[in-house]
């Protein structure tokens, strides 16, 4: 068992206005994401199940055409392949859990 702080795992800017930290087991990607307000999130897919909690803040989360606001308690579920967007709507905490690991933010 690997336990340490998730305060000590190095933190990345993927996108200008974000800070993110990623999480690996064998077998998924956790990441801890924070957005600045108004930052948007491009759209794309990826072969991943991924699951989004909104842990802070609003999100406008839009997935094959369909926006929908998450907010703080906020789960959504974005199948395989599907393509989605977003944007924050106030400064946000997101944690996206992917399996199977995401070898692009290895």
């Amino acid at each position: 068992m690997d336990v340490f702080e998730l305060s000590e795992v190095p933190s990345r800017e993927l996108l200008e206005g974000t800070e993110v930290r990623f999480v690996h087991s064998e077998t998924m990607t956790v990441a801890y994401w924070r957005f600045e307000a108004g930052v948007p999130l491009p759209e794309h897919s990826h072969p991943h199940d991924q699951i989004t909690n909104v842990i802070e803040g609003k999100f406008d989360l839009t997935v094959n055409g369909k926006t929908t606001r998450l907010e703080a308690g906020s789960v959504a579920i974005i199948p395989p392949h599907a393509s989605h967007s977003g944007k924050a709507v106030t400064e946000c905490r997101i944690i996206d859990v992917f399996h199977p690991v995401r070898e692009d933010y290895v």
